[in-house]
């Protein structure tokens, strides 16, 4: 026979814990934070997608005004070279392998979104007769999404697989489409015009392509991250025309505002558990400032991490699901790419009240 007076401790020592956690992550610091450096000669660096070994792909501003790819991997930064010809590459995704995507030039001056894997950059083309192509984010099985133009010169969302690259299509009625994100289960999330001519956020699965609408009263949407549960987050429009961070899940638009005194805010990347991270701007409309959206609150990634690191960080553009993030804020005066772990003192309570829950439940 199971105690209720046994019960009713474990749940109180839940509750304790719940409750100091929630207390830390408005009030403490949360976050450890790692400026990624540039690479050599270089002045700014942003970091864009990271994987779950806490591997960061992003780009460079070199000295003489070029952009790089770059790898960032156990403290080291590495330059991932462009392609033959060019001096000019960003890099956007990452997968679990560490393979990236991104954008380069081919020698004759058009966009090729490229494949890195092993050390060697590959241009993975554009549809048949376009002219330019953008790899934005990759899969474990190493597929790609991004956006390339067509013979009409017309951009579709495009979904590169075993060397092929195909054009997703757009939205009943609209012309253009942009892939922004893809899971391992080979779903996109991206924007595209619908019949009206406004842009919308939509999920192509299984060979559908699915307008997720936007809030009510609102014009447009834009999807760009998406989970393996098939969760989108971006951004869509109220019957304001202000611009709120969404998520979108199980049919549902929700609007997850913003940080309390802000005005706009836009989803970038979310994870396995739901988390969403992004940029919100303040009262004044001028500065903005990364978030963190977490069990229904979101919170100023400035405020978790302690007051005297000297950054301020900006936007946070992808977190893994061990709750690292990466994204770009200014420190010493210029734009750095960041890491950001989780402090042990949140992982221990976590885990504690993990613990506790289940003692409970037995």
């Amino acid at each position: 026979m199971i105690s209720t007076r046994g019960v009713a401790r474990a749940t109180v020592v839940v509750l304790m814990v719940l409750g100091l956690y929630s207390s830390a992550a408005l009030a403490g610091v949360q976050y450890t934070v790692t400026d990624l450096g540039t690479l050599p000669g270089g002045s700014q660096s942003f970091g864009n997608g990271i994987n779950d070994s806490g591997q960061v792909a992003g780009w460079d501003i070199s000295a003489d005004g070029n952009h790089r790819a770059f790898l960032y991997s156990t403290g080291t930064m590495t330059d991932l070279g462009t392609l033959p010809g060019v001096n000019f590459s960003s890099a956007h995704g990452i997968n679990a392998s560490g393979q990236v995507t991104g954008s380069s030039y081919d020698a004759a001056g058009n966009g090729r979104a490229f494949l890195y894997s092993g050390g060697t950059m590959t241009n993975l083309g554009t549809l048949p007769g376009g002219s330019w192509s953008y790899g934005n984010s990759i899969n474990a099985s190493g597929q790609v999404t991004g956006w390339a133009t067509n013979a009409s010169g017309i951009y579709r969302a495009v979904l590169y697989s075993g060397g092929v690259m195909t054009d997703l299509g757009t939205l009943p009625g609209g012309s253009q489409s942009f892939g922004h994100d893809i899971n391992d289960n080979g779903q996109v999330t991206g924007v595209g015009t619908n019949a009206d001519g406004n842009y919308r956020a939509f999920l192509y699965s299984d060979g559908v392509m699915t307008n997720l609408g936007t809030l009510p009263g609102g014009a447009s949407s834009y999807g760009n991250g998406i989970n393996a549960s098939g969760q989108v987050t971006g951004w869509a429009t109220n019957a304001s025309g202000i611009q709120h961070a969404f998520l979108y899940s199980g049919g549902v638009m929700t609007d997850l505002g913003t940080v309390p005194g802000g005005t706009y805010s836009i989803g970038d990347g979310i994870n396995a558990s739901g988390q969403v991270v992004g940029l919100f701007h303040d009262a004044s409309g001028l500065y903005s400032h990364a978030f963190l959206y977490s069990d229904g609150v979101m919170l100023d990634l400035n405020d978790l991490i302690a007051p005297d690191s000297g950054w301020v960080l900006i936007q946070a553009q992808a977190i893994n699901d061990n709750g690292w993030i990466t994204g770009y804020g200014y420190v010493g005066g210029e734009s750095h790419a960041f890491l950001l772990t989780p402090e042990p003192a949140t992982l221990s309570l976590l885990a504690v009240g993990g613990l506790m829950a289940l003692r409970r439940r037995r």
